[in-house]
């Protein structure tokens, strides 16, 4: 049996799940991972203006191949840069709107701000966050110049 609390958490047999969603489009590929508890699935796209143009649509089709929607996440994780001033521009546009509609946390995060962590990989960005006190719903983008 599965229920939905207001919290948005998952519960199936007594166990928590926790959806994570990871958007990373500062890099020359559209880079989305879900997190669920210790499964993980990944996903790129081009980064073009196209594709940032429907960022919303290739997130839920994502979502929606893992039979989630995006009310099911519990967390996002957006690389604030450095990197292209639209992809960044419109990623943290649409992270803030899931805040607003959907009560969703989000932590905006760069490679910079995990100072002597070797071997960086994106399934490690929560707990990276965590251990570096990356701030909730807090927007710092780093654009390049």
């Amino acid at each position: 049996m599965i229920l939905f609390s207001s919290d948005l958490e998952l519960l199936k047999k007594n166990k928590v799940i926790m959806n994570k969603l990871i958007i990373d489009v500062v890099n020359e590929k559209i880079f989305l991972m879900i997190i669920i508890n210790t499964d993980i699935y990944s996903i790129t796209k081009e980064n073009t203006k196209i594709n940032y143009e429907k960022l919303t649509l290739i997130i839920n089709d994502f979502l929606k191949s893992h039979k989630l929607l995006i009310a099911d996440i519990n967390k996002i994780y957006l690389n604030r840069g450095p990197g292209s001033f639209a992809g960044i521009r419109n990623s943290l546009s649409i992270v803030k709107a899931y805040n607003l509609t959907n009560k969703i946390d989000y932590y905006c995060y760069s490679i910079q701000d995990f100072k002597d962590e070797i071997d960086i990989k994106h399934e490690n960005i929560p707990d990276l966050c965590e251990k570096f006190k990356v701030k909730k719903n807090l927007i710092n983008p780093i654009y390049l110049s």
